[in-house]
């Protein structure tokens, strides 16, 4: 009897872990398209721990997320790409969230990074993009904070993530332009989040599956308070024969069911954390190494090719942004 028939192998769950909320996108979720497909949960995968309404980081009041899609053509040429947003606060952009970083392994990029760990905030957005287009959208997003708020350095700095799609993407193409960084952060929305080919994860794999954008949240009580944690990710990372889900050995029971045209890379993953429970920012950045544990229970080694690079922010303590910069006024 091979483990795909055994009963799956139940997991403690701890307060405040990542470990739990980690969900990889293994197969496209056509909401983008106008459809809807299950999602895990609703497919009977046990994960432990109790969602918030939306199984999404929207259950973090306050919290949108904007998805901007590139996909068109065939074969080599074939656009699969695009930008998201995660806006902490909404779109007012009058204050700053406390925030902490942690990169597993750094084969990859965030931009904005230095600044957040030596002020403890996250200013604006936090956008993911694939590799070559971290340059456009940084300096979209400058150049959108110059336009709606003129005379503030708030946008200077901004946070912009990457994953390598460049199996399924034209990526030396250079297909995403300033507008569709705009366009993400405008159209960012509250509620359900749409998942799998849809923003900058349209072109992205997961354990030899197809990858892309993934959400989650759990509800904690603490203390005789509940708080929300949510998690975003960009998923592009892992071989199939690493794959746990539920911790059983899923990759190593379907050989069979390898891709034709496999991975030249082993790929990344990008996650964005957001909580309501008032963490300050070396908390933050204890929380976002968790996630390292959430990997690790998904099958990942966090290969010496892999950016594994995580953001944690609290909405709980916002700082308007003269007070940050030191102006009372």
């Amino acid at each position: 009897m091979t483990a795909m028939n055994e009963p799956p192998r139940r997991l403690p769950f701890t307060r405040l872990w990542v470990p739990t909320l980690i969900l990889l996108t293994l197969s496209p979720q056509p909401e983008a398209f106008g459809q809807v497909k299950p999602r895990a949960r609703d497919l009977g995968i046990p994960f432990e721990g109790r969602p918030g309404p939306l199984n999404a980081i929207t259950d973090v009041k306050g919290v949108l997320v904007g998805h901007v899609t590139l996909n068109r053509g065939e074969g080599e040429s074939a656009v699969r790409t695009g930008v998201t947003t995660v806006l902490p606060v909404g779109r007012s952009f009058d204050r700053r969230v406390p925030a902490g970083w942690f990169t597993l392994n750094g084969n990859g990029e965030i931009t904005g990074t230095a600044w957040l760990e030596e002020s403890g905030f996250l200013e604006g957005p936090a956008m993911i993009t694939n590799t070559h287009s971290v340059g456009v959208v940084r300096d979209a997003v400058v150049r959108w904070g110059v336009i709606h708020f003129p005379g503030t350095e708030t946008f200077s700095l901004p946070v912009v993530a990457e994953t390598y799609d460049g199996l399924l993407n034209d990526i030396n193409g250079f297909h995403v332009r300033a507008e569709h960084a705009y366009q993400a952060i405008e159209i960012a929305r509250a509620g359900g989040v749409p998942e799998g080919n849809v923003g900058g994860g349209t072109g992205m794999v997961a354990y030899e599956f197809k990858g892309g954008i993934g959400t989650s949240s759990r509800v904690v009580t603490i203390g005789g308070k509940e708080f929300t944690l949510g998690v975003l990710v960009q998923s592009n990372y892992g071989r199939r024969e690493q794959l746990r889900v539920a911790g059983v050995p899923v990759g190593r029971e379907i050989p069979d069911l390898m891709p034709t045209r496999p991975k030249k890379k082993d790929g990344s993953i990008i996650v964005i954390i957001a909580t309501e429970a008032p963490l300050l920012p070396h908390q933050l950045k204890r929380l976002s190494r968790r996630v390292s544990l959430g990997l690790g229970r998904n099958g990942s080694i966090s290969m010496n090719s892999s950016g594994d690079l995580f953001v944690a922010f609290s909405t709980a303590l916002p700082r308007p942004l003269a007070y940050v910069w030191g102006n009372p006024t």
